[in-house]
């Protein structure tokens, strides 16, 4: 009733006007749309036959901050995303944004009646809205206290959170699950709180809906995680791919230069084992931070060593961490080919012949190399505790920088 409420007042202003209307939600998904005046562009049409607004759009409607208008003002056009400008009207009820009223006006030429037009209609539509929201608040409220209670395991009766899900229709049961995490690396740009949670919210929602039913997400602070299960259990190549599209869509909203993160947690046995898989996307996520070669994105799975470094704690993650010989071999290795050489030989079970070849160098040169990292740790390569030390070393070496 409450649609058919909204679609009537949005249908009854386009004409009005003579101009295509949207109602969106705070997200910018669409939630209705008047019929076409002759004046819709590619984004329109996209929107209404996809029913997907798509992240570069959100990003550039969110980057006008909208989100804090308390008064209409102007979109300007996207040629590269075939948008047009659009008169955006911030609907709020309660000092709360419900939802965003657009107006397609291309050469802005909408007259100040016109514009009070359209602020008369976003107040009964407002009213609208915001009894829809009282509702609906207790639905999310309810499934993102039934995801924080079985990823941190904060019930001692995981099974009432469990239940909560399936009757709430976002998470059927499956044989096993899966947790990934998404933040921002806030080393890349400064991002006000309010407008981070957006970010990560529209993210996350987006993705849960590439599987209604199988997943559920949530927003725990400075983090937007996906809860999911699984009839199969997923492999690492697909989990990776569905992270870079949660940072993609989380890059988007924000602007790329926002450097979103990701950390994926191991592939578990059931909804019970969820606190585990998160414990792992946590861990993942630090690894994402800290180390450069992962570009920002990593798998518990695929951590090996790192992972027993990156669960020290925080004020422990320091160079003094690094072993004494390890420093002075930085110091005296500005180019840091030593220390490639050294975490190839180390990598490779201490096999001279396999490093030479995986480095591309005639064997002489790499018995140079060893000896001189030798001489300059002042300890032996053929110990086995040697390596141990070094081998660990070098992880703790790659987290602190």
């Amino acid at each position: 009733m409450a649609k058919r409420q909204v679609q009537n007042l949005v249908d009854a202003l386009a004409e009005r006007l003579g101009r295509s209307v949207v109602l969106d939600d705070t997200e910018v998904n669409l939630l209705v749309a008047s019929r076409h005046y002759g004046d819709a562009d590619e984004q329109r049409i996209r929107a209404v036959l996809q029913r997907d607004v798509g992240t570069a759009a959100i990003g550039h409607i969110l980057g006008q901050d909208v989100a804090h208008w308390t008064s209409p003002g102007v979109v300007p056009a996207r040629e590269d995303l075939g948008m047009k400008s659009r008169l955006c009207h911030p609907i709020r009820r309660q000092g709360q944004l419900l939802g965003l009223l657009l107006v397609i006006d291309e050469d802005q030429s909408m007259t100040p009646e016109e514009i009070e037009e359209v602020v008369r209609t976003g107040d009964d539509i407002g009213a609208i809205l915001y009894g829809e929201l009282l509702s609906q608040d207790e639905h999310r409220h309810e499934q993102e206290t039934a995801v924080v209670e079985l990823l941190t395991g904060d019930t001692a009766r995981p099974e009432t959170a469990v239940r909560t899900l399936d009757r709430l229709g976002v998470l059927r049961h499956g044989a096993h699950v899966t947790v990934t995490a998404v933040t921002l690396d806030d080393r890349a740009v400064a991002v006000e709180t309010a407008v981070a949670e957006l970010a990560l919210r529209v993210a996350t929602v987006s993705a849960s809906r590439s599987r209604p039913g199988y997943t559920a997400s949530a927003v725990l602070g400075t983090r937007g995680v996906l809860l999911q299960t699984w009839e199969n259990g997923p492999t690492g190549e697909r989990l990776r791919e569905q992270a870079t599209e949660l940072r993609d869509a989380v890059g988007s909203v924000l602007g790329h230069s926002a450097g979103a993160i990701a950390g994926v947690g191991g592939v578990h046995a059931g909804l019970h084992e969820a606190h585990r898989a998160y414990d792992e996307a946590l861990v993942a996520l630090r690894a994402a931070l800290r180390v450069a070669r992962l570009d920002g994105l990593a798998l518990a799975d695929e951590l090996g060593a790192l992972d027993l470094v990156l669960r020290l704690p925080e004020t422990e993650l320091t160079p003094a961490r690094v072993p004494e010989p390890l420093r002075r071999l930085r110091c005296q290795d500005p180019h840091g080919q030593l220390l490639q050489t050294l975490r190839c030989f180390l990598d490779l079970a201490g096999s001279r012949p396999a490093t030479a070849e995986a480095l591309h160098i005639h064997r002489t040169t790499l018995y140079y190399r060893l000896d001189r990292i030798e001489q300059i740790t002042g300890l032996s390569l053929d110990d086995g505790s040697t390596r141990l030390l070094l081998h660990l070393g070098l992880q703790v070496l790659e987290v602190v920088g």
